[in-house]
């Protein structure tokens, strides 16, 4: 069982409270996860990442076990920990302004 932590503003959007659980085949790769959090969830289908292209929106950043993943490609393994669900995915809505 993957677990996930998504923004405030997604959770209100998707109505989930807490943290996401998900069977997801593997391997576990961002793309894997992703996946299956919008078949679960489809109003959160192109808020996290593109519909066209699948590339991450602007301003979502995705940490697993302290390391950002944000930038790396979409089907690089995540560490051993998300895939037992010892740790979760935290999909962080970043900052921006002056």
């Amino acid at each position: 069982m993957i677990r996930i932590i998504i923004p405030y503003h997604l959770k209100t959007l998707s109505g989930i409270s807490g943290e996401v659980q998900l069977d997801v085949p593997e391997p576990i790769t961002l793309r894997s996860i992703l996946e299956a959090l919008e078949i679960r969830y489809p109003m959160l289908r192109g808020t996290i990442r593109d519909h066209t292209t699948g590339k991450r929106r602007d301003f979502i950043r995705f940490y697993a076990c302290e390391q950002d993943f944000s930038n790396d490609p979409p089907d690089t393994p995540l560490p051993e920990k998300i895939a037992r669900g010892a740790e979760p995915l935290l999909v962080v809505g970043a900052i921006a302004g002056g």
